[in-house]
């Protein structure tokens, strides 16, 4: 049976974040991402990455670097390319499609903290998923806050900050984002009007 802290987690309801089999499963994340973020080898560090993850597709790459809460709320798609110090607070899924590839010092925040100050000094966090389509690329240092959707073939500029859902076919770059060119089915730049 699901602990009932985690499962109030991953349905981005409010949760206690120092429940006791949280706390665990960080400390045992925090240690396997440790030894294996020190490895030279790129097979063994992917593997023991993949082990702690939901479910990733055949042909998974990250750097040295990569950081996460918990990996069983990740799911990432075939061919994904994860660049140095990649970060995913995995509070609530974060969804990745196929061919997706993430720039160096890219972070995905699912944690909500609440607004009111009591419900923070009652360590009561909560969360909102994240969810990329297909074919996305995003540049390095770009920021993907709670609730954010990305549809298929999105490019996401270097520094931006993504603070809302995005439709397929778009380049959005800024802080915050904003949709700055248009691509067709192919990924070719669509003519200006």
């Amino acid at each position: 049976m699901m602990n009932i802290e985690r499962t109030k987690m991953t349905a981005g309801k409010p949760y206690q974040q120092f429940d006791p089999e949280l706390i665990a499963r960080r400390e045992l994340v925090r240690q396997v991402l440790h030894d294996s973020n020190q490895l030279a080898d790129n097979d063994q560090r992917n593997n023991q990455i993949k082990a702690l993850l939901a479910d990733v597709g055949e042909h998974f790459f990250v750097e040295a670097g990569m950081e996460f809460d918990y990996g069983f709320n990740i799911h990432i798609g075939d061919h994904f390319y994860g660049n140095y110090h990649l970060t995913m607070l995995d509070t609530c899924p974060i969804t990745i499609g196929t061919h997706c590839y993430v720039g160096p010092d890219v972070g995905f925040y699912t944690p909500v903290h609440p607004l009111a100050a009591r419900e923070r000094d009652a360590d009561v966090e909560m969360g909102a998923p994240i969810t990329l389509g297909d074919s996305i690329w995003i540049g390095g240092h770009a920021t993907i806050l709670p609730g954010v959707t990305l549809g298929d073939n999105v490019v996401v500029g270097a520094g931006s900050v993504v603070t809302k859902s995005f439709p397929s076919n778009v380049v959005i770059a800024g802080n915050p984002a904003r949709i700055i060119r248009r691509l067709d089915a192919n990924g070719d730049v669509v003519a200006d009007s």
